[in-house]
């Protein structure tokens, strides 16, 4: 995609959305990070859902271990892969304790050593919780890259380096967010709404041209 589409693009998407947000209820960045975790092949309706009762009985690391395993699961049992999923949130909060003072540490390096962290948790993490640039590619944003023409790759590592390279500067602190959105909501994986698409004179995409355009 041209530099300058690249560019209308976000132009249009901020003027929709100038403060985007994750969808995930969190008030601390631990409460983000365990939000995160929960959310790996699972909806943020289920998450928030888990979270409405989990934090309020744990909502550190120390009260999440002294909650327990059992405890846990019975918060998030309705989540998928939520046995394994409690076991890393409990590991995590005791490396928090042990090596970190309780706090989220604001380093990938440090983060993607936690267990069930990986780099696109800790580019969330960061992202949201610390202001840093970083744009994490789900399944969503992965599909809107390549669709629209965006940023093509084959991996989700690929689309995320090119998102960094050909994203400005004044757009990549919300730039996941505002892509991740418009594929939840309108580029979505089996009926892309064409016709209530903002950016439609960016996309690339051919199959657009079969569809009706509002």
């Amino acid at each position: 995609m041209r530099p300058a589409n690249v560019r209308r693009l976000f132009e249009i998407l901020r003027s929709g959305n100038p403060a985007p947000a994750t969808e995930l209820q969190h008030a601390s960045s631990f409460e983000l990070l365990v939000a995160v975790m929960l959310s790996a092949q699972a909806t943020d309706i289920s998450v928030n859902k888990a979270t409405a009762t989990l934090f309020p009985k744990a909502n550190t690391p120390a009260a999440m271990i002294k909650l327990g395993s059992s405890g846990l699961k019975r918060h998030i049992r309705h989540i998928g892969l939520f046995n394994t999923k409690a076991g890393n949130i409990l590991k995590m909060c005791r490396i928090l304790l042990r090596e970190h003072n309780g706090q989220v540490p604001a380093d990938r390096d440090a983060l993607e050593r936690l267990p069930g962290v990986g780099r696109k948790t800790a580019n969330v993490v960061l992202n949201v919780a610390f202001g840093e640039p970083t744009i994490a590619v789900d399944t969503h944003i992965f599909r809107v890259a390549n669709r629209t023409g965006l940023a093509p790759g084959r991996t989700v590592r690929e689309v995320e380096d090119e998102l960094v390279r050909i994203v400005p500067e004044e757009f990549r602190r919300h730039a996941h967010h505002w892509l991740i959105l418009h594929g939840r909501y309108v580029c979505t994986a089996r009926r892309p709404r064409c016709a209530a698409c903002q950016i439609h004179r960016q996309c690339e995409w051919q199959e657009k041209y079969q569809r009706p355009v509002g």
